[in-house]
């Protein structure tokens, strides 16, 4: 696998890399500035492209393929961003042709965690396996799901939407999608910091009250709260690592997968919600499934989606 182009698309970021053989030999990171509109945010990508072709000292057709992973909904096989809702103005961007015009590459596009879940799947923990499902855990919760060696994305490119799993038939905390019940709206970065202030109002005293100090409380405050030993922060992760172990229960019931694979901004606090996650799946699994999976942690870290997207053009 020679050079290619690899981009993941934030809605305050945009990451660009050149990938070989799944090392990244150069990346950058430029603002998306999403307020702008999406023409905008298109000639600042072409720029980047440009920019790291003359920084790398690279001909632009020793470029094998360029990739881009973005949040949301998005047409794999017809290169269209159907709707990316952290990115505002990105409704039916047909950006592959785009940037196909640009740059006479042949460019691909998917969904990011699909995206995170193939670069796993090649170079990271799930290399060797035939069945997982890569979760990310930051502002929601999403997936990409392998299943006999191939990326699952569905009739209409939208499998894998793990945080939208229904744990209340009725009533429940409402999610971003605009329905309640759902597994995110249970357990996701705001779903931790929501927690937090409830546990404040109940008159808690915390050591991430303390922390914070007129700050806003974060995931990341909690979680290093609880690293240090702070009951109501361990507390939180539990039940956040309980809340993800029964809505992956139901997807280890039905597709028996070797690994699960967690990643994303909430996971990087570690075996504070892996270990809840486990003991969940081992107590509420069928047992055949439950003895087979692994939890693990991901490997590649922030890298997974820009490495994975490097890698579309093939599959």
């Amino acid at each position: 696998m020679g050079k290619r182009i690899g981009i993941d698309v934030g809605g305050t970021n945009i990451k660009i890399a050149l990938v070989e053989n799944g090392r990244i030999i150069y990346s950058n990171t430029v603002p998306t500035y999403a307020k702008m509109g999406y023409e905008y945010t298109v000639k600042n990508i072409i720029q980047s492209i440009k920019d790291l072709i003359k920084e790398t000292q690279i001909e632009q057709n020793s470029i094998e393929a360029i990739g881009f992973d973005f949040p949301g909904q998005v047409d794999y096989k017809t290169g269209v961003v159907k709707l990316a809702p952290n990115i505002p103005g990105w409704v039916n961007v047909p950006i592959a042709k785009m940037i196909e015009d640009e740059f006479h590459i042949p460019t691909k596009i998917d969904n990011d965690v699909r995206c995170a879940a193939l670069g796993e799947m090649k170079f990271g923990a799930g290399q060797g396996c035939e069945n997982f499902v890569c979760i990310t855990v930051g502002t929601g919760i999403g997936s990409g799901l392998v299943v006999n060696g191939q990326l699952v994305r569905g009739a209409s490119n939208a499998a894998g939407e793990i945080g939208h799993i229904k744990l209340q038939m009725k009533d429940g905390p409402i999610c971003g999608c605009g329905d309640r019940g759902c597994l995110e709206a249970y357990a996701s970065g705001p779903s931790i910091v929501a927690m937090a202030y409830d546990y404040i109002k109940g008159g808690k005293s915390t050591k991430f009250s303390e922390m914070a100090g007129d700050g806003e409380i974060t995931p990341y405050i909690v979680a290093k709260a609880a690293q240090e030993g702070d009951p109501v922060a361990k507390r939180i992760f539990e039940i956040m690592g309980e809340y993800i172990g029964i809505g992956l229960t139901s997807v280890i019931n039905l597709l028996n997968p070797e690994k699960v694979i967690i990643g994303g901004g909430v996971a990087e606090s570690g075996e504070l919600l892996l270990e809840p996650i486990r003991r969940t799946i081992k107590s509420r699994a069928m047992k055949v499934a439950g003895d087979a999976v692994k939890i693990v942690p991901a490997q590649l870290g922030n890298s997974a989606g820009v490495i994975g997207a490097s890698m579309l053009v093939d599959i």
